[in-house]
C-alpha cells in the first residue's frame, strides 16, 4: 500500500467545556469529565464564557456543560447570555442543576438546553447525556491533528518516521505508542470490516535507540549483521531480524552495541525501508535526533515526517537550524510534521500564548499537541509497556489513539476507493 499524505493546519481543539460560579462546587462533575475526556476539557466562569464562546477557539467546542445551583438564580440573565450564544454557534448544551427552582430550570430549558441532568450525577447519567447529543464520537476522532488524505494501492506501506529535535522530547515514547495503536486498533470492534493493520517499527537510532526497553524486547546481533549487508538482505532476512510484540507489533530494535550513524548509507536505509513497505501497512521509524547523511533517504521516503519538539528556547533554535539544513538541500520541508510535548493546558492562557508566539516566530504550524503523560509515562518504559496496557486513561495515550485511529481510518478509506 503505497501513501501520500497531507495535513492542514488546525490548533488542537478542547472538545468541551463546564460553565459554573466555581466548578469546585460540582465536585462529581469534574470527576465524570475526566473520566469522558481526560484533558480534553475546559472550565470557565458565567463571564468567561460569554467573552470565549466569541474567539475562534470555541469552534472546536462540541458541547458546554453548564452547572448551576440555587445561588446562581440571580445570575440567569448571564447564564441565558451563554446558553444563547452556544446556540447560535452550533454548541451543545448540557444543563446541571442542584436546588434550582422549577421556574428557573424551565426559562433555561426553553432557551435552547439540549439536555438536562440533575445534581448531584447519578452513576453515569454525564456519560448517557453526551451520548443523546450524538457525542459519544469525541474519543474516537482526532483531538489534535487535522489528516486531509492518505491514499493506498497494492502493498506498499505508508512511512512515517518519527524525529525528536531536541534530547527528551519524547519521540521514541511517541513512536512506540503510535506504532501499538495502530497495530490494535481494530481489536475487540466487532463492527470493524477489517482486520488491524500490519505495522513494523523500525528503531534507527543506532546509539541510543529506546524501544527494546520501552517494549521489554531483547537487542540482539542479527541487527548489525542485516545492516551491515543489506545487500544481501531479503524479504526473509528481514523477518527474521524482527522481534515481535504481543503478537501485534513487528519491531526492529536498535543493535546490541554502540554503533556510529554512518555505519549505514542512504542506499542501505533505502532498501531497508523498501522491504519493510513491500510487507507492512505502516512503517513507523524512530529516528536519531542527529541529522545523518541518510536522514534525507527517509524524508524522501515518508509521507508524513513527526517533529517533536517542547516549548522551550532549544527545540525553537533546532526547528530554525532543521529548516535551514533542509532547505539548502532542497528537500521537502512541506512533510514536516510538527509535534508540541508536554504542551501546557488549556486553562493555561499564558502557555497557549507562548505557543502561538512560537509557532509565529518560526513560521510554522504546531498541528498537534500532546499531554504531559506525567510520571505514567516514565513507569510504563521502564516497565516495558504502550501505555494502552499500562495507563490507558493517561490523555496522552487518548492522543495518540485519536491520531492513530484517523490515520488508519483515512488509509482504509482511500483503499476502499482506490
Amino acid at each position: 500500500m503505497s501513501a501520500a499524505a497531507m495535513m492542514t493546519p488546525e490548533p488542537a481543539p478542547i472538545q468541551a467545556c463546564t460553565v459554573s460560579r466555581n466548578v469546585a462546587n460540582f465536585d462529581l462533575l469534574i470527576e465524570d469529565m475526566e473520566a469522558e475526556l481526560g484533558e480534553s476539557w475546559g472550565d470557565l466562569t458565567f463571564d468567561d464564557a460569554a467573552l470565549f464562546l466569541g474567539q475562534p477557539d470555541a469552534e472546536a467546542l462540541e458541547f458546554i456543560a453548564i452547572a448551576v445551583d440555587g445561588d446562581d438564580e440571580d445570575s440567569l440573565g448571564k447564564i441565558s447570555a451563554v446558553i444563547t450564544e452556544a446556540k447560535d454557534r452550533g454548541i451543545r448544551v448540557i444543563l446541571i442543576a442542584e436546588e434550582v427552582s422549577p421556574i428557573a430550570l424551565h426559562q433555561l430549558l426553553r432557551l435552547g438546553a439540549d439536555d438536562f441532568v440533575p445534581y448531584p450525577l447519578p452513576e453515569g447519567a454525564l456519560h448517557d447525556a453526551i451520548a443523546r447529543l450524538g457525542q459519544s464520537q469525541i474519543t474516537e476522532v482526532p483531538a489534535n491533528i487535522n489528516t486531509q488524505t492518505i491514499s493506498g494501492s497494492g502493498r506498499e506501506g505508508v512511512v512515517l518516521p518519527v524525529h525528536g529535535l531536541s534530547g527528551g522530547v519524547g519521540a521514541s515514547t511517541f513512536a512506540v505508542n503510535l506504532a501499538w495503536e495502530m497495530a490494535t486498533i481494530h481489536d475487540g470492534n466487532k463492527k470493524a470490516k477489517s482486520p488491524s493493520p500490519r505495522v513494523c517499527l523500525l528503531d534507527l537510532d543506532l546509539q541510543f535507540g529506546a524501544t527494546a526497553t520501552y517494549l521489554d524486547l531483547p537487542r540482539r546481533e542479527v541487527i548489525y549483521e542485516m545492516l551491515s549487508d543489506t545487500e544481501h538482505m531479503d524479504a526473509d532476512s528481514f523477518r527474521q531480524a524482527l522481534l515481535s510484540y504481543n503478537d501485534k507489533l513487528q519491531v526492529m530494535t536498535a543493535p546490541a552495541d554502540m554503533l556510529p550513524l554512518d555505519l549505514i548509507s542512504g542506499e542501505d536505509v533505502d532498501k531497508l525501508i523498501e522491504t519493510a513497505r513491500a510487507q507492512f501497512d505502516f512503517v513507523i521509524i524512530d529516528m536519531p535526533s542527529t541529522v545523518v547523511s541518510w536522514t534525507e533517504t527517509v524524508l524522501n521516503k515518508a509521507q508524513l515526517y513527526f517533529a517533536l519538539l517542547e516549548l522551550d528556547m532549544r527545540s525553537a533554535q533546532n526547528v530554525l537550524r532543521l529548516l535551514r539544513a533542509l532547505k539548502a538541500e532542497g528537500l521537502p520541508t512541506e512533510r514536516l510534521r510538527y509535534v508540541l510535548n508536554r504542551a501546557p493546558k488549556f486553562t493555561d492562557l499564558n502557555g497557549k500564548q507562548r505557543v502561538k508566539r512560537l509557532a509565529e516566530s518560526l513560521d510554522v504550524s504546531i498541528e498537534l499537541m500532546l499531554s504531559d503523560g506525567g510520571k505514567a509515562i516514565t513507569q510504563a518504559n521502564d516497565h516495558g509497556l504502550p501505555l494502552a496496557l499500562s495507563a490507558a486513561k493517561c490523555p496522552l495515550r487518548k492522543e495518540i489513539q485519536k491520531l492513530a485511529g484517523s490515520l488508519v481510518a483515512l488509509s482504509e478509506a482511500a483503499e476502499a476507493t482506490a
